[in-house]
Formats: C-alpha cells, sequence, structure tokens
C-alpha cells in the first residue's frame, strides 16, 4: 500500500521538529534537564499519530520516566523510557496477551527494520511522485540553465562596476561542514523515524522448544534422576562448609584469610547457581516425562532449596566483604543480581511444581527485572556507597578500612553531601583538610554543570543547597597545590647538603 502523504507529511514534519529539538537541547551537552524535555517530547508527539488504547500504559511509563531525568538523567532511565516508548509505538500491532518472548522478538525486528525504514519510505514517496505527476528531472535541469547563468553573468557585470558589491561577496563563505553534527542528526533521526512509523511485526509465534521432553541422546528420565541426586550431593557438600565457616563464624583453615574465602568465591557461586536454574529450565520442562515424575519433582525442590541456599551464602559473603572493606555502585549492583537470580530460581521451580507455561515464567522474571532497574533509576547507589562508606571508615571509628577519597571522585556529585557531612564531625586536622578540599573540588564541579539550564539536574541542586546550609561556603573551585585524588599534599622537598669542596691531593 502507498504511503498516505498528508499523514506522512505530518510525521516528517514531526521527525524534523525532534531532529531540531535534539540538536538544540542534546548536541555537545551533559545529560540533564535537556534530555528530559527531549524524551519528553518524545512521548508528547505519540498521542498526535497513535489512538490505540493498547498503546497508553506504556506511553504512561515513558512519561513516568522521562519526567524522571529532571530528577537525575541515568543510562538505566533512558533505555527503559526508550523500551517504553518503543512498546506504546508497537502496541497497537500487537496481539492481545503476547508474552514477553514475542515482545522481544517484535523489538528485534523493529529495530532491524528502522535501519532501512527511511529507505522504503523514499522509494514509495517516488512511486506516488511517478502516479500523481510525472518528475522530469531532465526538463527542469534545462529550464534552470537560463535563470542561473544570466543571473551570475549579471551579478559579475555589477560586481565590476560596484565596489561594496564586489566586497560584499568577498566576505560571503559557504560554512564549514560540521560532520560530527551531521552523524549526531542522523543517529537521532534513525529512532525517531522508527517511533513515528513502526514496521509491521505482527509476530504471534510462542516460544520455541520450550515444552516437552528434550530429544538428546543420553537424556532420559533415569539420566536427569542420577544427574539431580549427584548434584544435590555436591550443593549440600558446599552448604555444608558455608554453615560451618561462614554462618557459624568459626575460623577459617590456616592460609586462608577472610576476604579470600569471602570475596573469591561470590561470582562462581552465582554462576553455579545460574547453571542450575538453566539446568531445570532445559531438560525439566512442563509435559516432559521427567516433570511427570514424583521422584524428580522432589530432587528438583530439594535441588532449588539448595541454590537458594547457596545464593543466601554468596549474599553474606559479600556483605561480610562490604562490612571490611567498603562498598560500591558495582557490589550494590551484585546484590541485586543475587536476588534477582534467587527470584529466578524460585520461580523455575514454581513453574514446574504448578506446570506454569514457559509465557508465564518468561513475564515473571521480566517484570522482576523491570522493576529492579526501575529502581536503579530513580534511587542514586552513588549517594548510597558514598553515605555507607562514611559512616564505616575507620578514621570515625568504624570496622571498615580507611576511607577511600579517590573513590568520590568517580561518585562526583554523588558523594558532595556525605563528604560535607563527615566534615562536620571531624576535628582540625590533616584529614578534615582533605576532606574539605575534596568536597569543595566536586562541589565546585557539580555548581559548574548546574549554571547551564539544558545541564541542570534537580537533585544537584539540593545537594548543593545542602551542602552550602551545612559549610556556609560558595563554591569556588580550590586551588589544587599538587593534591592527589586523596587531597593529600605533595611531600616537601628534601633539602640538599651544600657541597663541600674536595681537596686536591696536588697542592
Amino acid at each position: 500500500m502507498p504511503a498516505r502523504l498528508p499523514s506522512f507529511w505530518i510525521k516528517a514534519t514531526l521527525a524534523v521538529g525532534l531532529v531540531a529539538a535534539a540538536d538544540v537541547l542534546l548536541f555537545e551537552q551533559q545529560p540533564g534537564l535537556g534530555l528530559a524535555l527531549f524524551a519528553l517530547a518524545c512521548v508528547a508527539v505519540l498521542p498526535a499519530v497513535r489512538t490505540s488504547r493498547a498503546a497508553w500504559p506504556a506511553l504512561g511509563v515513558a512519561a513516568i520516566l522521562a519526567a524522571v531525568q529532571v530528577e537525575r538523567p541515568t543510562l538505566v532511565g533512558v533505555l527503559l523510557c526508550i523500551l517504553a516508548l518503543a512498546v506504546a509505538a508497537l502496541a497497537p500491532r500487537a496481539a492481545a496477551g503476547d508474552d514477553a518472548w514475542r515482545w522481544a522478538q517484535r523489538l528485534v525486528m523493529a529495530g532491524i527494520k528502522s535501519l532501512i525504514g527511511p529507505l522504503l519510505d523514499l522509494k514509495r514517496i517516488l512511486k506516488v511522485r511517478a502516479r500523481s505527476r510525472p518528475l522530469k528531472v531532465t526538463a527542469i535541469l534545462l529550464a534552470a540553465i537560463l535563470p542561473v547563468c544570466g543571473g551570475a553573468i549579471f551579478l559579475w557585470l555589477f560586481a565590476s562596476a560596484n565596489p561594496l558589491i564586489s566586497e560584499g561577496l568577498a566576505t560571503l563563505a559557504l560554512p564549514e561542514p560540521d560532520v560530527g553534527r551531521v552523524v549526531f542528526w542522523a543517529f537521532v533521526a534513525l529512532p525517531v523515524w522508527a517511533l513515528l512509523r513502526p514496521r509491521g511485526l505482527r509476530c504471534t509465534r510462542a516460544a520455541p522448544g520450550m515444552e516437552g521432553d528434550v530429544d538428546l541422546p543420553g537424556v532420559t528420565t533415569a539420566s536427569i534422576t542420577v544427574s539431580l541426586i549427584v548434584f544435590n550431593a555436591l550443593f549440600g557438600l558446599q552448604n555444608v562448609l558455608d554453615v560451618a565457616f561462614l554462618w557459624s563464624g568459626a575460623g577459617l583453615p590456616e592460609g586462608v584469610s577472610f576476604a579470600d574465602y569471602a570475596h573469591r568465591g561470590a561470582y562462581a557461586l552465582i554462576a553455579t547457581a545460574v547453571l542450575a536454574g538453566l539446568f531445570v529450565l532445559v531438560f525439566l520442562r512442563p509435559g516432559s516425562r521427567t516433570a511427570d515424575s514424583r521422584l524428580v519433582r522432589i530432587l528438583v525442590t530439594a535441588w532449588v532449596a539448595q541454590n537458594l541456599f547457596l545464593v543466601a551464602s554468596t549474599v553474606l559473603r559479600t556483605l561480610d566483604y562490604i562490612e571490611v572493606y567498603s562498598l560500591t555502585r558495582m557490589r550494590i549492583a551484585a546484590l541485586l543480581w543475587m536476588g534477582l537470580v534467587a527470584l529466578g530460581l524460585a520461580l523455575i521451580c514454581w513453574r514446574l511444581l504448578a506446570r506454569k507455561s514457559s509465557g508465564w515464567l518468561l513475564n515473571a522474571n521480566v517484570l522482576a527485572a523491570g522493576v529492579v532497574l526501575l529502581g536503579c533509576s530513580v534511587v542514586d547507589l552513588g549517594a548510597v556507597a558514598a553515605s555507607w562508606n562514611v559512616r564505616h571508615a575507620r578514621e570515625v571509628g568504624g570496622k571498615g578500612v580507611n576511607l577511600d577519597v579517590c573513590y568520590f571522585g568517580d561518585l562526583k556529585g554523588a558523594g558532595v553531601v556525605s563528604l560535607a557531612e563527615l566534615e562536620r564531625r571531624l576535628p582540625p586536622g590533616d584529614f578534615r583538610d582533605r576532606i574539605a578540599w575534596k568536597r569543595r573540588m566536586l562541589a565546585a564541579d557539580v555548581a559548574v554543570q548546574q549554571t547551564a539550564w539544558r545541564t541542570w539536574r534537580w537533585r544537584d541542586a539540593r545537594r548543593l543547597e545542602r551542602v552550602q546550609a551545612l559549610t556556609g561556603e560558595s563554591f569556588a573551585r580550590p586551588a589544587s597545590s599538587g593534591r592527589n585524588c586523596e587531597g593529600a599534599l605533595p611531600p616537601p622537598p628534601k633539602p640538599t647538603a651544600p657541597l663541600t669542596p674536595t681537596p686536591n691531593p696536588g697542592t
């Protein structure tokens, strides 16, 4: 079907407007208020081209996520907002009750087709114009020869006779092409156009290979039963060791440090739990002979329970490690990931026992991951880590290590309030001087970013108000004086001994 030109040109005008808005709000700018305004503009154009009620829930989520960027722009929040906009644009083409797998196929194919979408639309435009009014390019070029060439000749003659015209022409210069800006326009235009003109993708296929028996050599009910017995024994050994040394607080064997025991095995054990979940997911699918076996179901339930205890032990290892050392955003993310793994294992077990469908399992896991990611886009994990480290630093009587002042440089504005609060609690001395210098440096960087309206952030504005209330100082940038990232001054130069003349034995 040819494109309907009135509707098409409305969408083209909206796309040009969004690209122009992106140029003003985002080009060569740090993410801030400009990013939030552009996201809200993308949300605003969708109701003009979509009337389906199925799109409104996703559009509402996109509007909330776009508004959250005013508070503090985050990569996770932006990606979730883009995902919600894509779902809203494709919702009118989706069947009712589609699960996460079908939506994943639809979104992937929409992304692939968006790369060639502008070319397909250009081809349709040329076809429509060819039907309505033949476009003779040769005739247009021939007709343009006389006015262009004649006008150039007369302009040259006038320039020779009038110095004002010649000087004016001499000052004219073609603008140099800004390649970076053009690439930015194209980078924005492709997803914007895909948002306004989503492609078909009426995919309704269920997730393949998720039901029934696995047709693999050697995979039988007996082999899976024996495997589960072996796995339960091995996991039991690991859990008994964790109970003996981790949960009970008993001393570790000679040569094994607490840090090594608590930290080294955390990620390996989570990988073990993930593999266990995949084993149950693949080999004990609903409708298979193994899933119908009562003994297998008992063994699977016991194994999943052991996996959950294993994940709990891994969480305890990480918490103990944080207690002794420090908290970082990555360690918070690791704890959240462990929680998702535990929930996924529980859902897999419940799916087997309650005979739920594969679509139910996918939807439940996607919903859980979405809730966690949404929380991470709102909660400032950096501020959480900064506050914890300040409270537990050894310099203030905590059980942790010395405060890693350099890490606050990575946190940027997220740690400035915690530093100001710590500064008030410290007695005069070198450590307080270093904390005050680091706080001034970070606050000055945040204040500079807040002066431009495109990069303004509501959360940073509140942070600066809090810091000013605590310290009563302005946000002038202090002199570095050669300080390192810890705020420490360089050591004074060693005095050099005066040179003594060497006696000449010949005199």
